[in-house]
């Protein structure tokens, strides 16, 4: 049975893989759009690249440090 923050990390963790799925399908639909505005889209390749490192980081905290 999950402990109620290895539960809390995964719900955020499956929560921010969607989002960042969302924010690289916008993307892309900016990048193939003329006369997008680029300020915008580079704040989205940020926020996908937070987001990014934000999912590795819950994703490290879930593997059980083994004692060797």
């Amino acid at each position: 049975m999950l402990s109620s923050d290895t539960a809390d990390a995964v719900t955020q963790l499956a929560e921010l893989r969607l989002e960042h799925r969302d924010l690289d399908a916008a993307i892309e639909r900016m990048a193939q759009t003329p006369g997008t505005d680029e300020l915008q889209l580079r704040r989205l390749k940020k926020r996908k690249l937070r987001i990014k490192d934000l999912i590795a980081r819950l994703e490290s905290g879930l593997i059980p440090d083994l004692d060797a």
